[in-house]
């Protein structure tokens, strides 16, 4: 009886290990100052697209690239495999998640805030 008792704490120890170490692997930083920047760890980082230096579109290697401005004024360049994001030209922030390996960012999925509908109605009235 007290076996099954040992077995069981044993699993539900286990168990809870497993679940700490993957929650603290999982957990990703968020920058919005691309300063603070290191290589080689998963970030999620916030900016504008810096639509003068527009987007570059490479159809050979499945790439989508731009260039995203923190609020502090710098800039890197931003490299996501795969087409360009819905409503990508109109909005007003751009939310990017990977890694930046020293020359880019290498973004696994970009986000877009766009323009909310319910702001112009506003301004409407």
């Amino acid at each position: 009886m007290k076996n099954k008792y040992i077995f069981g704490g044993i699993i539900i120890a286990v168990f809870l290990g497993i679940m700490i170490y993957l929650f603290t692997k999982t957990s990703i930083k968020y920058e919005d100052n691309f300063s603070n920047i290191q290589t080689k760890k998963m970030i999620k980082a916030a900016g504008t697209w810096v639509k003068d230096k527009g987007y570059d579109i490479n159809t050979a290697e499945g790439t989508f690239s731009f260039f995203l401005k923190d609020n502090f004024g710098k800039e890197m360049q931003v490299v996501l495999r795969g087409s360009i994001p819905n409503n990508f030209e109109i909005s007003e922030s751009v939310v990017v998640t990977g890694k930046y390996n020293g020359y880019f960012f290498e973004a696994k999925s970009v986000l877009t805030k766009c323009p909310s509908k319910y702001q112009e109605q506003m301004k409407e009235k």
